[in-house]
């Protein structure tokens, strides 16, 4: 098996899982969320595109529901013995062969937490298992109750997560050196993401971004390649990636002069950021975070540039994004707590002037302070 954990870590998260399957009084999960699959077996796949389901009893049986392209995935990446296969074939309904599944297991009658809010339960697949589920068991949404014990990282996690941040660290500087007047967007794009595979990295869970003159206002990757400008500004938005562990990080790059917008951001996104550190330790909330950041940017005057959130937690996720629950919010009432991983950004993006600056990284939350993964400087990179 290539398992990333020992076996005893994948059995104390187990054990938590059923703790909290208990005390909401549930006899078993049904998991549809690869990042909870992986979680507490270690499978790794990208299969969850189409129906598969990880059931957890309370006595902690695991059992997977899958298809046989993904049988042998499952055997050499996970702890999993007991994998059921689904046939794909004309008029096929996995959703039916789930609950044979269920029913030989003794679930008849049982109440189940499900995973509802999942990439990998479309709508018409979960209106299949409604009514395959029907007077069979009886179900409750609990999508966040694995969510919500992942987010906390153990010392062996966080061994991730700090090498995810050495790799974002190595795309950064390949970045650099590539980033002049006249480079092409994608040899820049290439070099981040060579630097993350030779440091025996993984991909991303969603598409680096990149964005140049008024693309560097964007917040998500877009198709097509343009050569920087003797003037112009860069928007990079990457993560370091370890065994799906994710480290982000987002830096605006100015080539030649910078223009009095991009200092003007320089200084408010680094007060932010600063500000922002002081309410990452346990005992703050989510918004706590986001109130520090509002409150410096609206200061500098920024309030129309900057956007409603500042960054969420981080860990092993899978496509179509590596962005993770808490966010920080206005009002969020989530406690930050030590093992946390969050991805803070400042970003601000002014569309009349045509200016953007953004500046964010990834930190683990500690007793007293947060622990920035990433020794690159904050200050304005300028080529």
């Amino acid at each position: 098996m290539a398992l990333h954990f020992a076996r005893a870590e994948y059995d104390r998260r187990i054990a938590a899982t059923c703790q909290a399957m208990a005390r909401q009084g549930l006899d078993g999960l049904l998991m549809f969320q690869q990042e909870s699959m992986y979680y507490l077996t270690g499978y790794d796949t990208f299969g969850f595109c189409f129906f598969q389901c990880l059931y957890l009893g309370a006595d902690g049986r695991l059992a997977l529901l899958t298809r046989s392209a993904d049988l042998r995935q499952a055997e050499h990446t996970s702890i999993l013995t007991d994998i059921r296969i689904w046939t794909d074939a004309a008029g096929a309904n996995p959703a039916r062969d789930l609950r044979a599944m269920l029913e030989s297991l003794g679930c008849k009658g049982k109440r189940l937490g499900i995973e509802t809010q999942s990439y990998g339960l479309t709508h018409f697949n979960g209106r299949r298992v409604d009514q395959a589920l029907e007077g069979f068991v009886r179900t409750s949404d609990a999508s966040d109750l694995v969510n919500t014990i992942r987010v906390v990282k153990s010392p062996a996690e966080l061994r991730y997560v700090r090498k995810a941040g050495e790799l974002g660290d190595a795309a950064l500087k390949a970045a650099v050196r590539k980033t002049r007047a006249g480079a092409d967007e994608g040899d820049i794009l290439a070099a981040q993401q060579a630097a993350v595979f030779a440091g025996g990295g993984d991909y991303p869970a969603n598409e680096f971004i990149i964005g140049s003159g008024r693309d560097a206002l964007l917040c998500r990757y877009k198709a097509g390649r343009r050569k920087l400008a003797k003037r112009d500004q860069l928007t990079l938005e990457w993560a370091g990636v370890y065994r799906h562990y994710h480290a982000a990080f987002m830096r605006t790059l100015v080539i030649g002069a910078p223009r009095r917008e991009h200092r003007a951001m320089d200084l408010a996104c680094r007060e932010a950021l600063a500000a922002v550190e002081e309410q990452l330790i346990p005992g703050r909330t989510a918004g706590d975070v986001f109130a520090a950041h509002a409150r410096v940017m609206d200061g500098h005057g920024m309030g129309e540039h900057r956007l409603n959130a500042c960054g969420y937690s981080l860990g092993a996720k899978f496509t179509p994004s590596w962005m993770d629950m808490p966010m920080f919010y206005r009002d969020n009432p989530i406690v930050i707590g030590s093992g946390m991983v969050f991805f803070a950004h400042m970003i601000l993006m002014n569309s009349k002037a045509g200016a953007a600056y953004c500046l964010g990284r990834t930190y683990i939350i500690g007793e007293k302070r947060p622990e920035p993964v990433s020794k690159a400087p904050l200050e304005m990179i300028i080529r």
